[in-house]
Formats: C-alpha cells, structure tokens, sequence
C-alpha cells in the first residue's frame, strides 16, 4: 500500500508563477497588436487609391501608389511643415538639454542656500497645466515681438520642457559616484570641465531617455504651436495635419491624407527604435545603482 505524502514545498507557488507568466504574456501579445494594427493599417492605406480605401479598406493595396506620398509632401506643403518641425525641434531640444542638465547638475551635486527651493520650483512647474498659461503667454510673446516666429516657438518648447527635465536628470545625476568628479578636481580641472567632460559622458543613458521623452513631446505638440504660431508658412506639422485633414477632406483626397500621417509618425517610430535599448538603460540606471 502506498502512502501520498504532502506535495512539495514551492509546486503551488511555481504552478502560480507560471499561470501568472502566461497572463501577462498574453495580456503583452494584445496590447501589442492593438498598438501595431493601426500603425500598420495607416501605412497600407497610404500607397492604396480612394476606391480601395472605401470598398477594401482592410485588404492590401493591389500596387503602391507612391503618388500620394509626393502629392501630400508638394501640394500639402507637408514639406514645409516637416522642415518647420525639424527647426523648432531640433532647437528646443539642444536648448533643453543643454540648460537642463547644467540646472540638474548644479542642483544634485551642490549644497547652497536654496537647493531644494528650487528644486521643488522646478517640480511644481510640471504640476502646472499650460493650458491655463496660454492668455499671459499670448499677451507675454506678443510684447516681446516674438509671436509666428520659430525661435520664439523654440523658447516656448525649452521653457515648457525644462520642469520635467530638471527633475528626471537632478535623479540621474545623484546616482553617479562622486570620486570621478573629485578626482578631476585633484587633477586641477575647473568645474566647467568637469561637468562637460566628465560627469556629462556618465550621465549618457539618462540623457537618451529624456532626451526622447522631449522629442516625442516637443514633435506631437499642438496646442503652443496653435496659439503662438498662426502664419501659414510658419506652421509646423502638428498644424499642417490639422489643415491637411480639413482640406483633403473636403478635397476628397484620402490616400494623400493618410501619406501624410504616416510621414508624420515615421520620425518618431524610428526614434524610438533606434534608441529603445538606451532609454530602457537610462529608466532602469538609477534603480540599478
């Protein structure tokens, strides 16, 4: 006669771990085709003619109709929008980086007379919704002769930026070691040297983070863009799919409305793929430390 003995310490808990494995992989499987389907579903529809996108919409194209992609990027000035994005970008971006991680720096590495003031200032400024900011902001570029123009817009992007910046790189820039930069010091490097040369090329996995986080943010920006920047030839691509949805619209013309969302998106899905290991590296660095 046999005798059943107790089940072995850890069988439940790995039976639990494994069911618990399976529900988050499947729950991961879905939300990632809920997030690539449309993705994928807008950059067919954009090499299909009209009458493919109404009587198959979910079939693929028959041929690629890259004339929508040159008539969205020519007659939609969707070519002048991306260079406007590009230039409010790519400055907004050097200026926010440059000034936030030299605010972040400061304030990690340094004790003086109103550190954590502020600290917190920068902080409640990411609490405080733009929206409200928008009437003094209006009234404020205006006085100072700086409403539809691009560098204005790239001062409105560094200041709205800044907050979340500070805040994400003054977490960074604690976690580094301080030996390196006493070390530098010993060796007769001024602190300006130190901190471009040296604690700025250890802080590179947290600036690839937000340096992506602002990219995405400062690209997909509509709202300042809409306010501060009402010229046509001025426009940047938040604006320009704005227009080009109400004017294809009535036009019509929906394969050249599609072209011109997925070239819209196409910088920032590369962005991401390009720097999707370092971001995951900058996000985790500090809890790893």
């Amino acid at each position: 006669m046999t005798k059943t003995g107790p089940a072995p310490e850890g069988t439940g808990e790995r039976r639990e771990g494994k069911v618990l494995n399976v529900f988050s992989h499947g729950m991961l499987i879905l939300w990632a085709f809920m997030v690539v389907m449309p993705l994928l579903w807008a950059v067919m529809t954009s090499f299909k003619t009209d009458r493919e996108i109404f009587t198959s919409p979910w079939s693929l194209p028959t041929s690629l109709e890259f004339g929508n992609w040159s008539r969205a990027w020519t007659q939609a000035h969707m070519s002048d929008y991306f260079l406007n994005t590009v230039l409010v970008v790519g400055g907004s971006l050097i200026g926010t980086m440059l000034l936030g991680s030299m605010a972040a720096y400061v304030l990690a590495r340094f004790t003086f007379p109103g550190n954590r003031f502020i600290y917190f200032l920068f902080i409640g400024g990411m609490s405080f919704p733009i929206i409200l900011a928008l009437v003094p902001l209006f009234y404020v570029m205006n006085n100072m002769a700086l409403l539809n123009t691009l560098h204005g817009l790239i001062l409105v992007y560094i200041a709205y930026s800044l907050p979340f910046t500070v805040f994400f790189l003054t977490a960074f820039f604690r976690t580094l070691p301080t030996s390196v930069a006493e070390a530098a010091f010993m060796d007769g490097a001024s602190h300006t040297r130190t901190f471009f040369q040296v604690m700025l090329p250890m802080a590179k996995p947290g600036l690839i983070s937000v340096g992506i986080f602002n990219f995405l943010g400062q690209w997909n920006q509509y709202m300042l863009p809409t306010v501060l920047n009402s010229e046509p030839e001025k426009k940047v691509l938040s604006q320009g799919l704005v227009q080009l949805a109400v004017s294809q619209g009535y036009k019509g013309d929906w394969s050249g409305l599609f072209a011109g969302l997925v070239m819209a998106m196409l910088p920032v899905l590369a962005a991401y793929i390009v720097f999707q290991r370092q971001v995951v590296a900058g996000l985790t660095a500090g809890a790893l430390k």
